[in-house]
């Protein structure tokens, strides 16, 4: 297969905030922000396309990533399950360890869950796993996770691409729609550690994949598996992507400050830009929330 042009933008920065580990943005069409979170800080931060950002929750925990249900409620990832705003857990997950913390993770097509854990602090390997939650329970999907980190799906919902992020790549999985189980693992994308290291990921109308390039400033599509867009960033550590507006058609992208010095300007704040192709609507968690 041919190689495609590779087309380069650049983000500017849409709020400065200065994050430690800004993750997990989606975008809210009942308030028009997108909702992010500071990891280590178990914060839960709105920010608006004009760059006005607030704290909406602050919990007593580490939360890896929200997810939105079908009325707009926001749902926090924690080591312990979904939790809602008031503080109530709503999907409760298995204890691995009490070193572990929620990292990635959004809904699927059908209102499950699916997010993934890792240790707080230092990655420890094969520590962490992916998840799915629903009604019939939590399910352990992939053991021995390091990283937990970016997920999509493609537009018939039947393939899982996601990143355990020291691997270095995008993986595929065939996805079941009827049970949320995964099955025949296989390489999709290899990251040459010399651009950075996968983190978040979102895709878009056309099949693109956007991957965030921790210690890489970059966000980089991918189309049958091959680079065709660079977006650079103006901040080494770059965590995660989402389409966001009305018409879904800016990615802004969440940053991290975490062990970078003062003199390291606009580390941990938000980015947008316009990239050309429309994201796909965030999917919601379904009604089988208790």
């Amino acid at each position: 297969m041919p190689h495609l042009p590779v087309s380069e933008l650049h983000a500017e920065r849409l709020a400065e905030v200065g994050a430690e580990l800004g993750e997990g943005p989606v975008w809210s069409h009942h308030t028009s922000e997108v909702i992010w979170v500071d990891i280590p800080h178990g914060q839960i931060l709105a920010t608006t396309l004009s760059g006005t950002s607030r704290v909406v929750r602050q919990h007593a925990m580490p939360v890896g990533a929200v997810a939105l249900t079908e009325d707009g409620t926001i749902l926090a990832s924690t080591p312990i399950g979904l939790v809602d705003e008031t503080g109530r857990v709503r999907a409760e997950l298995p204890v691995e360890a009490a070193d572990l913390r929620a990292n990635d993770g959004k809904p699927d097509p059908w209102g499950r869950f699916v997010g993934g854990t890792m240790t707080v602090g230092e990655p420890r390997s094969g520590a962490g796993s992916l998840w799915s939650l629903s009604a019939d329970g939590p399910k352990r999907l992939v053991a021995e996770v390091t990283i937990a980190n970016g997920l999509a799906w493609d537009s018939s919902g039947q393939s899982l691409f996601w990143i355990d992020t020291p691997t270095g790549r995008i993986d595929r999985f065939d996805y079941d729609p009827s049970t949320g189980q995964v099955s025949g693992r296989r390489p999709w994308v290899e990251i040459d550690p010399a651009v950075g290291s996968p983190d978040g990921m979102c895709s878009d109308h056309d099949g693109g994949l956007w991957v965030a390039l921790w210690g890489g400033g970059a966000v980089h599509r991918y189309v049958n598996g091959q680079l065709d867009t660079v977006v650079v960033v103006p901040t080494p550590q770059v965590t995660c992507p989402t389409f966001a507006g009305p018409d879904l058609d800016q990615l802004v992208v969440t940053t991290a400050s975490i062990g970078l010095g003062p003199e390291m300007v606009g580390a941990g704040d938000l980015y947008v830009v316009e990239v050309g192709p429309i994201g796909l609507p965030p999917f919601v968690v379904g009604s089988w929330l208790r």
